[in-house]
């Protein structure tokens, strides 16, 4: 019981950790990197599908996305799913061929990222904490319900907090390499 607790908080935990890399990855940093599109939908054929599966999406060169849609008539629903994004990226047409170029960033818009990478990493730490905070309330009930012993609530919420700890760390790792990347130019 206490192990498929450790195992769960382990997982949330980790999938905190996950989160904040992909919400990271749509930070742009300057350079063209494919990533940047991923979370880009477009309407095919009724539904909304990821651009990466009606187009190939590849990095032309280091400041210009390429994006080759496998039907001709989707080139305009691409363009404009990426104009009406959240990126403030101009994609340009030539053709059967959409090329995104990116802008260099100045020095304030980066600080401006930084703040944001900043927030997506406090709010996977609070993340990583409520999962802290879910699982000694639930060994505080098994005390109570006299299912484990003190020693053995103790032993547990210690190793979550060193589980925590490490988490936090990682989220720190993953926000110091992220931050380093948009301040290098």
């Amino acid at each position: 019981m206490i192990d498929d607790m450790k195992k769960n908080a382990a997982v949330r935990m980790h999938k905190s950790a996950d989160t904040l890399k992909e919400a990271l990855a749509k930070l742009r940093t300057g350079r063209a990197h494919t990533s940047l599109l991923d979370h880009i939908r477009v309407s095919y054929y009724g539904s909304e599908v990821p651009l990466n599966q009606v187009a190939n999406v590849a990095a032309a060169d280091g400041r210009t996305l390429t994006i080759t849609p496998w039907e001709k008539q989707m080139v305009p629903v691409i363009e404009k799913a990426i104009m009406t994004s959240d990126l403030g990226l101009t994609p340009a047409t030539a053709g059967n061929v959409i090329r995104v170029p990116m802008p260099q960033l100045t020095e304030e818009r980066r600080r401006e990222i930084i703040k944001v990478a900043r927030q997506e990493a406090e709010a996977a730490r609070v993340a990583v904490r409520n999962v802290r905070r879910d699982v000694n309330a639930e060994l505080k009930t098994l005390l109570k319900d006299k299912k484990i012993t003190e020693d053995e609530e103790r032993r547990t919420q210690d190793e979550i907090q060193k589980l925590t700890d490490r988490h936090i760390a990682d989220i720190d790792k993953i926000l110091a390499a992220k931050e380093a990347e948009l301040l290098e130019v």
